[in-house]
């Protein structure tokens, strides 16, 4: 659902999607399931859990001797799962290698960026055409990468280099 906010983006190309549009391919005999869960195996659940309730503003509902479970106000839900100290984390192997959050507004887009520069010295700011994206670490070490504005309001007209390559 888009969100009114104060600043918009800038560009040609750059242009909200109107609330009431529908990407090409959508409509009542196409829409198919969406993203409702993401499972991170991470060094220490109650260290992620801390860190992911600031960034994401989630509330944990269940917590175990091993995991997590964080939901946001969409009703999203994070799983963080004990892995230990020395489990890896291979770039360029089979799975996900990233999730990508859109921040609620430019204001929630600089307190994220204020969430990840208190976690990790090693922040980077990337823009793309119409959209900022932010990347900083958790503290497991992963990427984590906040974007604003959404795919909903601005559509993504390429593809990062350091993401397909």
């Amino acid at each position: 659902m888009a969100h009114p906010h104060e600043a918009a983006p800038s560009g040609p190309r750059s242009a909200p999607l109107p609330a009431d549009s529908e990407p090409a391919g959508s409509g009542p005999d196409t829409r198919g399931p969406r993203l409702a869960s993401v499972v991170l195996f991470v060094h220490d659940h109650d260290e992620s859990a801390g860190f992911y309730q600031d960034l994401l503003k989630m509330e944990v509902t269940v917590r175990t001797a091993t995991a997590a479970l964080l939901v946001g106000r969409n009703g999203f839900q994070v799983y963080l799962r004990t892995v230990g100290p020395k489990a890896a984390h291979p770039v360029g192997h089979l799975g996900a290698q990233y999730v990508i959050w859109t921040a609620d507004g430019p204001d929630d887009f600089q307190r994220c960026e204020r969430v990840l520069r208190a976690q990790s010295d090693h922040v980077y700011t990337r823009h793309g055409e119409g959209f900022t994206l932010i990347e900083g670490r958790d503290p497991s070490g992963l990427p984590v990468l906040v974007a604003y504005p959404g795919p909903d309001e601005v559509a993504r007209l390429e593809i990062i280099a350091r993401y397909h390559v």
